[in-house]
């Protein structure tokens, strides 16, 4: 999943990026069209040193703190979708908790990830709902991956995402979630209103960390 965009061209929207912070792991550059933060792909991990990253996570399906995480964007989510909604988890992971929620409060939950699920089946059928989860900041091809996934969803549908978002310089500078080598792109609530305009999309934050995007 890993391209190889310029250091200088967004990889959202390919616009021209300036420098926007430094530190002593990795740069960091800011659109000035669509405002995404991201690091030049020098830095980015190979794929192994991904996968082999995310394997040390140690989420289960029956840790109680990981579903009082997943619950943040699955109680908006339940609140908001048709009974018997039929939806795709991108980017479940090793421990597919989320889709597992979603499926028992009646909803059938097709799953995908590309290390530990890569069924592309799954990508080909369409959905009433997409969820994503802690996985946008690790796109390397947002654009691509996001046009594709709101292709998946019929009219009326929603891809409801999950992803810390940067708030002004000053708190991005310490912040924890840049320390983490797998996330190398960072989106603001701008950066969400440009790619609801350029998908034709309604959106909504619904939580701080939670954000829907629904087709109309």
């Amino acid at each position: 999943m890993k391209g190889q965009p310029d250091n200088l061209s967004c990889p959202l929207c390919h616009g021209v990026a300036q420098p926007y912070h430094q530190d002593k792991f990795r740069s960091y550059n800011q659109c000035a069209n669509c405002a995404l933060v991201f690091v030049p792909s020098h830095f980015w991990l190979s794929a192994d040193e991904e996968k082999s990253y995310y394997d040390l996570h140690e989420n289960s399906e029956s840790d109680a703190g990981y579903r009082q995480f997943l619950n943040r964007c699955a109680a908006p989510l339940l609140g908001a979708l048709p009974p018997r909604s039929v939806g795709l988890d991108f980017g479940c992971g090793p421990a597919p908790l989320l889709a597992q929620m979603l499926s028992d409060a009646g909803h059938s939950v097709s799953i995908y990830d590309h290390f530990y699920f890569n069924d592309h089946n799954v990508l080909e059928r369409q959905y009433d709902f997409v969820v994503s989860t802690e996985v946008v900041e690790h796109l390397s091809q947002p654009w691509v991956e996001l046009e594709r996934l709101w292709s998946l969803i019929k009219p009326g549908g929603l891809l409801a995402l999950m992803t810390k978002m940067v708030i002004s310089h000053e708190r991005f500078a310490n912040w924890h979630y840049i320390r983490d080598p797998t996330h190398i792109i960072f989106f603001s609530e701008p950066t969400f209103h440009w790619l609801a305009d350029a998908l034709g999309a309604e959106v909504e934050f619904v939580a701080p960390d939670v954000i829907f995007l629904r087709k109309p």
